[in-house]
């Protein structure tokens, strides 16, 4: 295998309303109360779609304002205890292991952004970006960073530009074929977009180049009980998925994290065949 341990080490260079496992998004109050929200009728199966923000020119006073916020907002990140235990967590043989398995002879992985939300009106948005950001600066192993929400404005585009994000001009509703090793950095994003995921990559060959770093899907099961059939049917293949699921979640530490981070895990997928396999003889995630 190409990629070793050697290569996932960390550099020294660094920086001077679906229903759904968290609180509803980007933004609004935290709390700590049943993390379960309402979900829409399940809707029929869409397309990727051509986007463009809806206002069309770039405010420079806002655009500066925000890289300074973002700056602002990385450095403090970078320093927290929060990021350091994160990096300890990836760095563990665990972590490790997953990850070579999904980079096998490739060097880097693509890194996608789904649902980042405004990171210009809200703090967590711009935390969690900034966790994006530095992961790259801190591993070889995460390549380009493309990053897609509809709410984003054109000045939030370009601030995005000069991070070095490459802004989608298609909502490709999570529908992403994972046809080389990619990690879907996607935190608090509603149910049916991870479904969308794991819907477009339902084979093995597919499944096999994901991490994703997302609502903890152990936590969607924990809530099964609690959902109306029709709840669930419009997370079918996160239910479907566990049994072939490598979950570690990640601790917030600190109060100043947990809007931005809770109930989030590192998931990696290892099934042993298609999940459409019509095999009978082993227990495997059935035909959806």
């Amino acid at each position: 295998m190409a990629a070793s341990a050697k290569t996932l080490t960390a550099r020294n260079d660094s920086l001077n309303e679906d229903w759904t496992i968290v609180v509803p998004r980007r933004g609004r109050r935290r709390g700590r109360t049943n993390p379960l929200i309402q979900t829409r009728e399940p809707l029929p199966q869409q397309q990727a779609i051509p986007w463009t923000p809806t206002d069309f020119e770039v405010d420079s006073l806002r655009e500066s304002k925000l890289i300074q916020k973002m700056e602002l907002c990385m450095k403090k990140l970078e320093t927290s205890q929060f990021f350091l235990t994160l990096l300890d967590q990836i760095q563990s043989q665990e972590i490790l292991h997953n990850l070579q398995k999904v980079l096998g002879f490739d060097s880097n992985m693509q890194m996608v952004i789904y649902g980042i939300g405004s990171i210009e009106s809200y703090e967590n948005p711009r935390l969690q970006l900034s966790l994006a950001l530095l992961l790259k600066r801190k591993f070889s192993w995460i390549g380009g960073i493309e990053v897609f929400d509809p709410v984003l404005s054109t000045t939030e585009s370009q601030v995005l530009e000069v991070l070095g994000c490459l802004v989608l001009s298609i909502d490709e509703q999570g529908r992403r074929k994972a046809l080389k090793p990619t990690i879907f950095f996607m935190p608090h994003c509603e149910a049916e977009l991870y479904d969308n995921l794991l819907e477009e990559n339902w084979r093995v060959g597919l499944l096999k180049n994901i991490v994703l770093l997302g609502n903890s899907f152990e936590n969607y099961e924990q809530y099964a009980s609690q959902f109306k059939n029709s709840v669930v049917a419009l997370a079918r293949h996160i239910f479907s998925i566990s049994k072939f699921t490598d979950e570690f979640k990640i601790k917030t530490v600190s109060d100043d994290y947990y809007g931005a981070f809770h109930d989030s895990s590192w998931h990696f997928f290892s099934p042993v065949v298609d999940p459409g396999s019509q095999s009978s003889n082993f227990d495997c995630i059935p035909e959806i």
